[in-house]
This record gives structure tokens, sequence and C-alpha cells, in this order.
């Protein structure tokens, strides 16, 4: 069997498990015609990416909203998030220090700053974004390491955290699944919202990149509170009376109008 074959088995798992709720090791091994043990290596390799939950006898989904991969949600939004990557641009100014989460909007920031010239310095565990500045003229880029989630293809865990209580950056650029005026900001996991906590403690400014339809958006269970000073950049479709709420929180709003492309 391809291990093409075999990650699209573990994908069927992870859907059948978020629609038909508990699945049984005995139950997908009939299902999908390979042995009881390759069930259980599956199982096991989607609970180490933190796609599943274990079960005796099985897994089951973590939560009402299984997390999508990065490659999936790249797609989404995409107008969206090329204006506020366009934004974010101008928040990064020449010869600067900054610090770029995983993501798909961040992405679209790293793929916006490319080319830019002005000697800017990014640090960054998110693969995507390596991919995008590696080789970039006029950018120097740090590349922390950790555990890889091959999810949001970026990493966490105690070896990033352990790398950015060594730096400072002027400027941070957080991604995240959900934005609550009440809660503040949501991943699927508390490694990783852990991980943005200290990024954001990490920087003199925040920024949090969030297209309008995550504003509102709970779909997972760990939170990052709001801060004072933070800023949410969104596009002009998001609900003014969310908006009004963050602001009253004393978060900043910057609202990106459509790209011209």
């Amino acid at each position: 069997m391809t291990s093409a074959e075999a990650r699209a088995r573990r994908e069927s798992i992870v859907e059948l498990a978020q629609d038909a709720g508990p699945t049984g090791v005995d139950d997908l091994s009939v299902r999908f015609a390979v042995s009881p043990s390759t069930i259980r290596r599956d199982l096991a390799r989607l609970t180490a990416d933190g796609r599943l939950a274990r079960t005796y006898g099985g897994a089951m989904a973590l939560t009402a909203s299984a997390e999508t991969s990065l490659q999936r949600r790249t797609d989404e939004a995409a107008e969206a998030k090329r204006a506020i990557a366009a934004l974010a641009l101008t928040r990064i100014a020449a010869g600067a220090t900054v610090l770029f989460d995983a993501g798909s909007t961040v992405a679209a920031l790293a793929r916006a700053l490319r080319g830019v010239a002005g000697g800017v310095t990014v640090a960054t565990p998110s693969l995507s974004a390596v991919f995008e500045l590696g080789g970039a003229e006029g950018v120097h880029l740090t590349c922390l390491g950790g555990h890889y989630r091959p999810l949001s293809h970026a990493f966490v865990g105690p070896l990033a955290e352990a790398a950015l209580e060594r730096m400072t950056f002027d400027a941070v650029f957080l991604g995240t699944d959900g934005v609550s005026p009440a809660l503040g900001i949501c991943e699927a996991d508390a490694e990783q919202i852990r991980l943005k906590e200290l990024m954001a403690r990490r920087s003199h400014r925040v920024y949090v990149l969030a297209h309008a339809a995550k504003l509102g958006a709970s779909p997972f269970h760990a939170w990052a509170p709001w801060q004072p000073g933070w800023t949410l950049v969104t596009d002009t479709s998001a609900d003014p009376a969310l908006l009004d709420a963050l602001r009253a929180r004393e978060v900043e709003v910057l609202l990106a109008p459509p790209t011209s492309d």
C-alpha cells in the first residue's frame, strides 16, 4: 500500500469520526479492508497529530468541529486574506524584526513580504512562511524548531518556546481559528495557544490576522484572552457589532479594503 493511500485512509477516518461519532478498530478494519494493526497505527498517528482522541477500542473526534488541514484552508476566503496581508504589510517597517505565526493568512503576509527590500528579520515556527521567504531578497529568516504539527505545517512545544525566550520582536502577526470578543482568539489545542501567548509577550506590537468569517466563531476550546493594545486586522465584511465589542475591550481594529487584483 502506498503512502498516498494511507494518508487518504487516515483522512477518511477523521471524517467518519466527525460525522458518525466514536469509531471502533474492528469496524474500521472491515470498512477499509486492512488489518486491525494497520488501523491501530493510523489511530496512533492521528492522535499524535492532534486530530483524534483515542477511546477504548477505537477513536472519536476531538471536538464538534474537526480541525482542517492548512492546505484545505488556504483557498478559503482567499481574496480577504490577500487584503488583510496587504494591510498588515504596511505595519512592517524597514529593518524591523518580526515574528510570523502559523496559518494561511499569515502565510499570505509572508508571500506579500517576499521581494520587499529593507533588511527585515523574520522568525517563524511555520514551514509555510519559511517556504515563502526562503531566499527572498532583503529578508533574514530564522525558523523555530519543536514538535511538528502536520495539520498546521508548523512547530510547537518546549523547543519552540525555549527559542522564543531568547528573542524579542518589534511585532508579531498571529493567526487564529476563531475570534470572540469575550474569550479571545481560539486554537485547536492548548499547546498552540501557549505558544501564541509567548509570542505576544515577546513582541512590542501584536497583530491578529483573521478574515470576517472567523469573527464570532468558536470551533475549539483553547483560548488566549485579548490584551489591551492588541490589533485585529480583518476585512470590511466583518460584523460591525462584533468589531464594536472588540473595541470596547481596547482592541484596535484595522479593516482591509478589497485588493485590486
